[in-house]
């Protein structure tokens, strides 16, 4: 990799750690009565196109899902631990596992997707 691929590959890691934050303080939002978690729709899109971006820099596959693997981390540290000791994450609730599953299921196709694609040419 090349000074300004590190370059971009740390700006992805920052870009991660950022979804997973605003993903994860915006998750139990509301639109009038009805709890509405817009949050795992921007999880679902955001996460795979870090993920496909990685993979584009270098073909080692530690640095394509070092961005889903950091943004998992940051969901689950942060939201068992929160700040000031909250915990953001409701264990049965529909919308923690909604959030992970749109976060990191996707990102993980996308990361089977490019390393296919790599051991077929």
């Amino acid at each position: 990799m090349s000074g300004t691929d590190r370059l971009v590959f740390g700006f992805l890691l920052v870009d991660a750690v950022i979804l997973a934050l605003l993903e994860l303080l915006f998750l139990p939002s509301y639109i009038g009565t009805v709890q509405f978690p817009v949050t795992a729709a921007v999880a679902a899109v955001t996460t795979p196109l870090l993920v496909s971006e990685a993979a584009r820099l270098s073909p080692r596959r530690r640095i394509a899902g070092a961005p889903m693997v950091l943004w998992f981390l940051t969901v689950m540290a942060f939201g068992v631990f929160g700040p000031g000791g909250d915990m953001v994450l409701v264990g049965n609730d529909w919308r923690t596992l909604l959030l992970i599953g749109a976060g990191a299921l996707p990102s993980a196709m996308m990361l089977g997707i490019v390393l296919g694609k790599r051991a077929k040419s």
